[in-house]
C-alpha cells in the first residue's frame, strides 16, 4: 500500500464550538484529502456508542484499532503535511505519554474554553 492510500477517520462533535473550529482548521490543513472527518451527530457511521465518542477525541487509521486522546491527535497529525513531524514525534512512547497528559489536562478546562469560543 502506498502512503497516498493511507487514510484516517476522525469523529468529532459538531455541536461543540471549540471542536468545530479545531476541525475547520484541520480540514484546511488536509491538503492531500486523506482525512475523513465524521460528525458524530449527522453520521450513521459511528463504530461505538456516541456518548463514548463525545467524551474524548477518537481516530482510526485504515483498519487499525480506534485510538483516543493524545494518540488520536498523533494519528491525525501524521496525515496532515504541516503537522506530520509532530505526529511522527509522538511515536516515541515518552512523547505520546506527555501528549496524553496534556490532553487530559485540556479536558478539564474544555468546558470553560467552549464558553469563550461560543
Amino acid at each position: 500500500m502506498t502512503v497516498n492510500n493511507i487514510r484516517v477517520r476522525v469523529w468529532f462533535d459538531s455541536q461543540c464550538p471549540l471542536c468545530a473550529k479545531e476541525i475547520a482548521l484541520m480540514r484546511r490543513l488536509d491538503w492531500l484529502a486523506r482525512v475523513d472527518f465524521i460528525d458524530i451527530y449527522t453520521s450513521d457511521c459511528c463504530p461505538m456508542d456516541p456518548g463514548t465518542l463525545l467524551e474524548r477525541f477518537h481516530a482510526q487509521e485504515d483498519e487499525q484499532p480506534i485510538v483516543s486522546g493524545g494518540a488520536a491527535f498523533a494519528v491525525l497529525w501524521r496525515h496532515l503535511p504541516l503537522l506530520r513531524p509532530l505526529g511522527e514525534l509522538a511515536r516515541v512512547p515518552f512523547v505520546l505519554e506527555l501528549l496524553e497528559r496534556a490532553y487530559v489536562k485540556f479536558l478539564r478546562i474544555r468546558p470553560k474554553l467552549q464558553k469563550l469560543v461560543s
